[in-house]
């Protein structure tokens, strides 16, 4: 071989990590969202709202996918994403 078919590559270590563990990062999260049933913590994670407002604006709806098993709450991550997508168009068509 000749010098001129080399192709020298530098890789830069702690970037390529930070780049690694981004994408870890992500497929985490897709997997998270994955898992089918929430609880109250989680529910408040995902919708970024304090306890007393989802139950305030959200668990007095008799629609809202939530179950009580015992005295705790359990949510259908894909139904209340549903649940959240449809509210929020119906919220934004009433401001109009």
């Amino acid at each position: 071989m000749n010098e001129e078919s080399l192709i020298k590559l530098y890789l830069n270590e702690d970037e390529l990590k930070a780049m690694y563990l981004e994408e870890v990062q992500k497929h985490l999260e897709s997997f998270e969202m994955e898992v089918m049933l929430m609880n109250s913590k989680q529910l408040k994670q995902l919708l970024n709202l304090s306890w007393p407002t989802i139950e305030k604006v959200f668990l007095v709806d008799p629609n809202f996918p939530s179950i009580r098993i015992g005295n705790k709450w359990a949510f259908n991550r894909r139904e209340v994403q549903k649940y959240i997508d449809r509210w929020s168009k119906n919220t934004r068509e009433k401001e109009e």
